[in-house]
C-alpha cells in the first residue's frame, strides 16, 4: 500500500505573537474573548469578517469581537478562505501554500486541496511557500478559528501586489454558500499619536462601511489590497458592512505616543 506524506507548515510566530504553550494559548484566547465587544442577540452570522493581526495582547480583543459573530455557525462553516498581506516577501498577485496542513499549538488544520486546485487556473495565483513561511498576518488567525469552529479546511492566501479586481476574482471563485467564511486580515494606521490615529481610523472605518475600495489608500491599512478586493466583492453583492470594534494599541497594551490601529467588521 502506498502512503502519502502530508507536508505541514509549522507555526512561525508561536511564542512571539501568541503563546506557544497550548494551555497558555487557550488562556490568552479566553482573555481576548472576555475583552471583546459582545454581539447583540440574534446578530446575523457574517459571510466575511475583517480582523487585525498584531500580537494577541495588542489586537486580540478586537479580533475576538469579530470571531464571536462567527461562533454560532461553528458546525456550519466548513471552509475558511483567509487573506492577508505579505509583510516580508515581495510578491506579485496572490500566493497559495503547498502544505497539506498548517500547525498551531492547538493542532493541525487541513488545507482545502480542491479549492487550491481551482485557484491554480487563475493567472494571478501562484504557489509560494517562501511568502508563507514567515508571514504572521494569516497564522495568528488560525487559533481563533480553531476556537470558534468545529472541523474546517483552510485556504490561506498571502496577497502582494494585486488589484481589487484580481482579489475579487479569487473570492468569486470560492465564495460559495454558508459553509464558506471569508476572513481578511489587516491592521489600520501605523505609528501615529493616539488622537491622530483615532481620527484616521475613524475615517478608514467609514470607507470600509461604505464599501468604497477606491477610497482606501495603502497607508490606511497594511492589508489594504485584500481589503479592497473584499469590499469590491461585497459591493457587487450589495452586502452590508457592520463595524464591530475600533481600538488601537494605546487602548490595549501599548503607550499612546506611537500606536497601531485595529478594526473588526462583519459583512453579511
Amino acid at each position: 500500500m502506498t502512503t502519502h506524506r502530508v507536508t505541514v507548515r509549522p507555526a512561525a510566530v508561536a511564542g512571539a505573537f501568541y503563546p506557544a504553550d497550548p494551555a497558555e494559548l487557550r488562556e490568552s484566547l479566553g482573555e481576548a474573548f472576555a475583552d471583546a465587544v459582545r454581539p447583540v442577540p440574534g446578530a446575523a452570522v457574517p459571510k466575511a469578517i475583517v480582523v487585525p493581526h498584531a500580537g494577541y495582547v495588542y489586537s486580540g480583543p478586537i479580533a475576538a469581537s469579530a470571531y464571536l459573530r462567527v461562533a454560532p455557525a461553528r458546525s456550519v462553516i466548513r471552509r475558511v478562505v483567509l487573506l492577508g498581506p505579505s509583510h516580508r516577501v515581495p510578491l506579485r498577485g496572490l500566493a497559495l501554500s503547498s502544505a497539506g496542513a498548517w500547525a498551531t499549538p492547538l493542532g493541525l488544520v487541513p488545507l482545502d486541496a480542491s479549492a487550491a486546485e481551482r485557484l491554480r487556473g487563475i493567472a494571478t495565483v501562484s504557489v509560494d511557500d517562501v511568502a508563507h513561511a514567515p508571514e504572521h498576518s494569516l497564522e495568528v488567525q488560525v487559533p481563533f478559528l480553531q476556537s470558534v469552529l468545529d472541523d474546517f479546511t483552510l485556504v490561506p492566501l498571502v496577497v502582494g501586489d494585486a488589484s481589487s479586481d484580481e482579489v475579487a476574482a479569487v473570492l468569486d471563485a470560492l465564495w460559495s454558500g454558508p459553509e464558506t467564511l471569508v476572513v481578511v486580515s489587516t491592521d489600520l494606521s501605523h505609528y501615529h499619536g493616539y488622537a491622530e490615529a483615532v481620527e484616521r481610523d475613524a475615517r478608514t472605518a467609514a470607507v470600509v462601511v461604505a464599501r468604497r475600495p477606491d477610497r482606501l489608500a495603502d497607508h490606511d491599512a497594511c492589508g489594504s489590497r485584500p481589503l479592497r478586493g473584499l469590499l469590491q466583492a461585497a459591493d457587487e453583492r450589495h452586502l452590508t458592512v457592520t463595524p464591530l470594534d475600533l481600538r488601537n494599541s494605546g487602548d490595549t497594551a501599548g503607550d499612546k505616543e506611537r500606536v497601531v490601529g485595529y478594526g473588526a467588521f462583519a459583512i453579511a
